[in-house]
């Protein structure tokens, strides 16, 4: 009999008892990061023993790779559904860049974990998706590909043009994030504006 306050054991089929630990673990990177992403707390949180997790990740960074992917498709599913709203490329690339902004603001701790554990990744490089899963890079540098096909982003600026809008958005989310930029509704407005116009002015043509 378990002892008070003790979460009885749960019994799981093998397959069950990974995806229990996984979903612990995002559970735990939703409240605190990925320093929250411990195995033995991901075992408690699923009713297990800490052993029984070992039989399914080798160590806290296998378990942390898992969420990380997770938190990075949860990104990528956010940006697409921000950029199928619209058709016309430029508002498509600052879709992309405000679904990015509003990930940061909403899902602070998946955010800081999505970037934790990741493949090193490089513009036009070949990627397994059905191993690694969607990618916010790439949903970038499709939103770009469109760009150049419409007249809007030149051939010569395309290679790197993702590390250049990339890097310029990551820092605006982890500036709102962890300051000093102050994070009213007006005060977030004003700052994506001001680096969203200056993403189009460094990349797409004039119209």
């Amino acid at each position: 009999m378990s002892s008070p306050g003790t979460p009885a054991k749960k019994g799981y089929h093998h397959g069950a008892l990974h995806s229990a630990l996984i979903e612990a673990s995002i559970a735990l990177a939703r409240e605190g990061g990925p320093d929250r992403v411990i195995l033995r707390e991901a075992a408690r949180a699923a009713g297990v023993s800490h052993s029984a997790a070992y039989r399914h990740f080798a160590d806290r960074e296998e378990l942390l790779a898992e969420v990380s992917s997770y938190a990075r498709g949860e990104l990528a599913a956010q940006m697409r559904r921000r950029v199928n709203r619209t058709s016309d490329p430029r508002k498509r690339l600052r879709a992309v860049g405000a679904a990015y902004i509003d990930f940061a603001m909403s899902e602070p701790g998946l955010f800081r974990t999505a970037f934790t554990s990741h493949p090193a990744t490089s513009p036009g490089a070949e990627r397994d998706q059905a191993t690694t899963g969607p990618d916010p890079f790439e949903v970038l540098g499709q939103v770009l590909d469109e760009a150049q096909a419409a007249g809007l982003l030149d051939a010569r600026r395309r290679p790197g043009a993702e590390v250049a809008a990339w890097s310029a958005v990551h820092g605006l989310a982890g500036l709102l994030l962890d300051g000093p930029l102050p994070r009213s509704p007006a005060a977030v407005r004003f700052a994506r504006a001001q680096v969203f116009d200056l993403i189009e002015r460094g990349l797409l043509n004039e119209t």
